[in-house]
């Protein structure tokens, strides 16, 4: 209860002749707590918090202490922003990977696929291939897809600490592939890997628009699907956090800007 509802319950009793039990129903009580407030405020006691700290016997020092933590979380937010947002093209790319459903008529042990995606994280470009397993041959395949298909440098890649991408440089391909390229390599905390976000959310977006809501018959017909959704994705459908442009209107523009710039 904070100090001003025990000094409202001391003059409504006193001045306004209020009922125990009224006071007891309205401030959702029980009457023994009402007689103990009553005799505590009488006594010049306003506030029941018992710590000996007498900051915290304020409801002053309550909202000036919850600023001070709302201003560290805005801090953190306002970091954490500056942090991924990138400036320009090619910075960085997200890299992720995620098992594919078996089609309706496939067995259960039927071998599956996986999908594998690259997001540019400054202009929103999606890269996106299917393969058979998850491991380091197949990452490595479609990182060097990624480096065919982009139109600008890249200079890091980010992902987690999944073996396809993490492993010994001097044997590893996806790291042997990076260090060639001059590519960094960046990974998420060690057993955290909702911090590799935009990732993971475009996985999301990718099963859910282009596999949950078709019935394909056939995996050609899968990977085909694949091919026409990452078009549109990138040519097609605006982002919110590109101002309602698409990757590829965020990357022409980013380029004209460039060359006028020059």
């Amino acid at each position: 209860m904070l100090p001003k509802d025990r000094v409202e319950i001391f003059k409504k009793y006193h001045d306004q002749k209020a009922k125990v039990s009224h006071l007891a129903d309205e401030y959702h009580v029980s009457r023994v707590t009402i007689y103990k407030v009553l005799r505590e405020v009488r006594l010049g006691q306003i506030s029941q918090v018992k710590s000996v700290n007498k900051r915290f016997r304020t409801l002053e020092y309550g909202i000036k202490r919850l600023a001070k933590i709302e201003a560290k979380i805005q801090a953190k937010l306002k970091k954490q922003a500056q942090r991924y947002n990138k400036s320009y093209p090619g910075e960085m790319l997200h890299f992720d990977c995620s098992r594919l459903p078996l089609l309706k008529d496939e067995q259960k042990d039927s071998r599956r696929d996986y999908l594998f995606v690259a997001i540019d994280d400054y202009s929103r470009e999606l890269f996106a291939a299917i393969m058979p397993d998850k491991t380091s041959i197949s990452a490595t395949k479609f990182l060097s897809q990624v480096l065919v298909e982009s139109s600008y440098i890249i200079e890091c890649v980010y992902s987690d600490n999944g073996k396809e991408f993490k492993g010994n440089p001097n044997h590893h391909p996806f790291v042997l592939t990076c260090i060639k390229e001059q590519i960094v390599q960046r990974f998420t905390k060690v057993k955290t890997p909702r911090t590799n976000g935009k990732a993971e959310r475009v996985i999301k977006t990718l099963k859910h628009n282009w596999h949950d809501k078709q019935n394909f018959k056939t995996r050609e017909q899968r990977q085909m699907a694949l091919i026409r959704f990452v078009n549109f994705y990138n040519t097609v459908k605006p982002h919110r956090s590109l101002n309602n442009k698409t990757p590829m209107e965020t990357l022409i523009n980013y380029f004209f800007e460039s060359v006028n710039n020059a």
